[in-house]
């Protein structure tokens, strides 16, 4: 049985009467506290007292508040409450009382009278690549936007030279520095997590307790590593020959995994699409193949790499060039070969196999070395909103990168629900888009420009060469330079090791938008 709920906003709703068979449904709706707000006894025997729904609700995973209030509404002090019970309570919280109507008022007293509203023309979401990006772009166009950026973290990232770190041609400790350092000058940097949108009252709930009010909001976190979904991973990471150049404190152990390897297995391993940087998990095998052969050890190591998928990489011009590495490095593929359990200690993993007639069976295979790459979704604040796709992801215009129902608010990066390559390089583009979309929408005129679903992912095929990969929607080649896409080439190894990082730092972070040409409506 499930129960007559009203939604509020992305944080809040209610309802009339539960009944303790209707908090199953609850959970199964995603919802993560309950608050009665009906006091005991008021009713008949339909009414279970808050104590029965407290031990039930609290036996499924869901937290509990009893805030009893009188039909002659709820007082100051009670919408005080329900505003300290809102700081601290998991998102979303369903209330209830006898219809849902005092729940619906305390809320909107609580609301109104409690929390702190901050004003802003632009509230952006994620200090990453992409926040910060589009935060200088905009302030290149108008320096007197109001901008707040909400960030957590004390330090930021160039994720993309993290595969060099494995290979060992990068310094891991050039690919971090303070965000107090790369935030744009003239935004001001919230130090805090999103908890909840709220976009019918055009604010964002954060984890202080306080709420952004914006005219446009700009959604780019990024995207979640999800390490839990393989068993037995998050405990023998960084040990036990088990690693991933998608953490920064692993890619070093990476290289020291490839550089002391004389003999043995070694296995990488690719997730289901999407992830971020889809060339990633084989460059990593790539360059420790390289770096083996030129050590005259690879012929003593059985490489094999496991794809969930069917292909070898997207775009199918790029796969000829590539199997001639796969094939020169004698590594054997895998495909449709997803990794679903580790054991470190033992040296062994599981992967669950599809076969040509759609089953599924388990197969066991030991490693010396295991180079392990996540399952990859949308953060949870996004999953779990109004605003996500069937996915999971941003709901994203495709060319616009506006949200199809809420024209104020737009994306950025790996959490847009595109079919466009997850890159910084995607990012470095649809910046462009945004920030010179976002400036006509705030003067009333049309939107100027269209994403093309630009993505470039340098294939570092070996130490000094790289196969430039570039495409956009449709798998459509998008070269930057009139030089044949598939050739490996030292001038693109240059541009990945050399030219790229300094222009990430220098350029891209600081609003300088060279290379970044985009359609014109």
């Amino acid at each position: 049985m499930e129960p007559n709920i009203k939604r509020i906003d992305d944080t809040f709703s209610v309802s009339g009467q539960l009944a303790l068979s209707e908090l199953h449904a609850l959970a199964a709706l995603g919802f993560r506290s309950v608050i009665c707000n009906r006091p005991d006894h008021e009713g008949g025997a339909e009414q279970p007292e808050h104590t029965s729904m407290q031990q039930a609700a609290e036996a499924l995973g869901l937290s509990f508040a009893y805030l009893p209030v009188q039909t002659t509404g709820a007082t100051p002090e009670q919408a005080q409450q329900l505003h300290q019970l809102l700081s601290e309570m998991p998102t979303p919280v369903l209330a209830y009382c006898r219809t849902g109507n005092r729940s619906s008022k305390l809320y909107e007293a609580a609301t109104q009278g409690g929390r702190e509203v901050r004003q802003f023309d632009v509230v952006v979401i994620g200090g990453g690549s992409a926040g910060i990006s589009v935060t200088a772009s905009l302030l290149k166009r108008d320096a007197s936007l109001r901008i707040a950026v909400i960030e957590p973290n004390t330090e930021h990232y160039y994720q993309p030279a993290w595969t060099l770190v494995g290979g060992g041609a990068y310094d891991v400790k050039d690919t971090v520095r303070p965000t107090g350092e790369v935030m744009p000058k003239g935004a001001q940097w919230i130090k805090a997590s999103l908890c909840a949108f709220a976009p019918q009252r055009k604010v964002v709930l954060i984890s202080d307790g306080t709420e952004l009010g914006y005219q446009q909001l700009i959604v780019c976190p990024g995207l979640q590593l999800a390490w839990e979904n393989i068993e037995g991973l998050e405990e023998t990471l960084g040990k036990h020959g088990v690693t991933s150049n998608y953490r920064h404190d692993l890619a070093p152990y990476t290289w020291e995994l490839v550089r002391s390897l004389r003999g043995g297995k070694a296995l990488f391993t690719q997730p289901g699409m999407p992830i971020k940087c889809a060339g990633a998990p084989q460059k990593a095998m790539y360059l420790s193949c390289d770096h083996w052969r030129k050590q005259g050890v690879l012929d003593s190591i059985s490489v094999e790499f496991n794809l969930a998928g069917a292909v070898l990489f997207g775009v199918p011009i790029f796969v000829p060039p590539l199997m001639k590495y796969v094939e020169a490095y004698k590594a054997q593929l895998a495909f449709q070969s997803n990794l679903v359990k580790v054991d470190g200690p033992n040296r062994t993993a599981w992967f669950d196999v599809t076969g040509a007639d759609g089953q599924v069976t388990r197969h066991e295979k030991r490693f010396d070395m295991l180079h392990v790459v996540p399952p990859q979704q949308a953060p949870d604040v996004i999953r779990r909103s109004e605003l996500a796709d069937k996915a999971g992801w941003f709901e994203t215009d495709p060319a616009t990168l506006q949200h199809p129902r809420y024209p104020e608010i737009f994306a950025v990066g790996d959490v847009c629900g595109t079919s466009n390559a997850k890159t910084a390089a995607a990012a470095r583009k649809q910046v462009v888009v945004v920030a010179d979309n976002l400036i006509a929408l705030r003067k009333g005129a049309a939107l100027p420009k269209r994403y093309d679903g630009y993505g470039s992912c340098p294939l570092t095929v070996e130490k000094g060469k790289v196969i430039l990969a570039e495409f956009g929607y449709g798998a459509k080649l998008l070269p930057t330079f009139p030089l044949d896409p598939v050739v490996p080439r030292t001038s693109a190894w240059f541009l990945k090791a050399t030219l790229l990082p300094w222009f990430y730092w220098q350029g891209m972070l600081k609003g300088r938008e060279w290379f970044t040409d985009c359609k014109q409506d």
